[in-house]
């Protein structure tokens, strides 16, 4: 029972620390919260979290065959990251260019969540090297993640899901605790900010791969 708990737990802390660092997928939350409402950034926080999980599986039940293909095709995930990047900013920047003549508190994105879902798996899931940060934070936590038990590399999953999908919600609810005080205006320049910030990770993305390459 003890041993469960405690692998729940370090599961829990890995999936946090994995999700925590600011980013695109935090920088698209957030924007989605403020314009369209808690369930579009629920939606999308659930979305990472899942992608998330997935990996922190693939490096819990040790499969090895997946990890390798998945780093040996890094740059082709690296570059399509980069690529969805620069649209998001595209349609962020549109959208603060020219803006929805009413735009209210139900904002119309909410009744897509399936979208706000798959698009933060997908921008999440372009980053397998998450593979190998879930490793070393097993490995720094004394987990042997290829020699767990399935019922294990189980709970150290949950634990995983458990620990993104907290900030996430997190995330999610503190940007649509603000969102009452945003007129027209405000959105406006919150997805401007948003699109030229995604426009950067963007970019940058794609130089360092072409640089990586002599380019």
């Amino acid at each position: 029972m003890w041993d469960t708990l405690l692998m729940l737990g370090k599961g829990l802390v890995a999936g946090f620390i994995i999700a925590a660092p600011v980013g695109p997928v935090g920088v698209l939350c957030v924007q989605r919260t403020l314009q369209q409402g808690r369930a579009a950034g629920l939606m999308s926080g659930l979305g990472a979290a899942v992608a998330d999980a997935a990996y922190g599986c693939i490096a819990a039940f040790g499969l090895s065959l997946i990890s390798g293909w998945l780093q040996a095709h890094e740059m082709l995930f690296r570059i399509g990251g980069g690529l969805f990047l620069l649209f998001m900013a595209w349609r962020m920047l549109r959208a603060a260019l020219h803006p929805a003549p009413a735009v209210v508190v139900a904002g119309s994105y909410t009744e897509r969540p399936i979208a706000c879902f798959v698009s933060t798996f997908v921008l999440t899931a372009t980053n397998p090297i998450t593979i190998v940060a879930f490793l070393g934070i097993f490995a720094f936590f004394g987990i042997g993640s290829f020699g767990l038990s399935n019922e294990m590399a189980a709970w150290l999953v949950l634990g995983v899901f458990a620990g993104s999908s907290v900030w996430w919600l997190s995330l999610a609810g503190l940007a649509g605790a603000f969102r009452q005080r945003l007129g027209n205006g405000g959105l406006k320049w919150i997805n401007g900010l948003s699109g030229l910030l995604m426009l950067g990770f963007g970019l940058y993305g794609i130089g360092s791969i072409l640089l990586s390459r002599g380019l």
